[in-house]
């Protein structure tokens, strides 16, 4: 069976969404990895019996020097691929060249990249919206898109329901992403 690694920064609602559909179906979920101690998903992942680990990226001089740990801590896992699932690092070619990664990100790329994609997709003038699950490359957000999955904007919409919207497709999109690069 093929193992993943999932990446995570706060409340890790896809990555245990990932973990109910997948583990030990269509692949392992060796570890889940949080850059911050206090993250949320940790207490989520292991309440289901996942292995955790904190890499706190606050504890090292430079981005670089963050993701060459992370990169070591990552292979010890041997996984097949990686998943950022709601891991917010902008990452570094030390780990792009490294790891084998895929990234969910809440707008259709290549539109809204990086931080606030959700209210900058929902106050823009676009009719659609959407998510994207794209391979991860050494440009934000710019890697080869795998999934992407839309809906037309409702005129009376709100920041709410439009974010309700985008979670509802992440918890669809990211599973069919993994399952979809692990058997290419």
């Amino acid at each position: 069976m093929k193992k993943i690694v999932i990446l995570f920064s706060g409340e890790g609602f896809n990555a245990q969404n990932i973990v109910n559909k997948l583990h030990n179906k269509e692949c392992f979920v060796a570890c889940g990895i949080t850059n911050k101690r206090d993250a949320k998903g940790l207490q989520k992942l292991q309440n289901i019996g996942v292995k955790t680990e904190v890499l706190e990226h606050v504890n090292f001089a430079s981005r670089e020097e963050f993701d060459e740990e992370l990169v070591k801590l990552v292979k010890t896992y041997e996984p097949d691929l990686v998943i950022l699932s709601g891991f917010m690092r902008i990452l570094s070619e030390v780990f792009t060249s490294n790891i084998h990664a895929i990234n969910l990100h809440p707008s259709l790329l290549p539109k809204f990249k990086g931080a606030k994609a959700i209210e900058r997709s929902f106050e823009s003038l676009d009719k659609d919206a959407g998510v994207s699950v794209h391979y991860v490359s050494s440009e934000l957000d710019a890697g080869e898109i795998i999934l992407q999955t839309s809906f037309e904007k409702s005129p009376n919409e709100t920041l709410e329901s439009f974010s309700a919207k985008i979670k509802e497709i992440e918890y669809e999109i990211m599973p069919q992403a993994i399952v979809k690069v692990l058997r290419s």
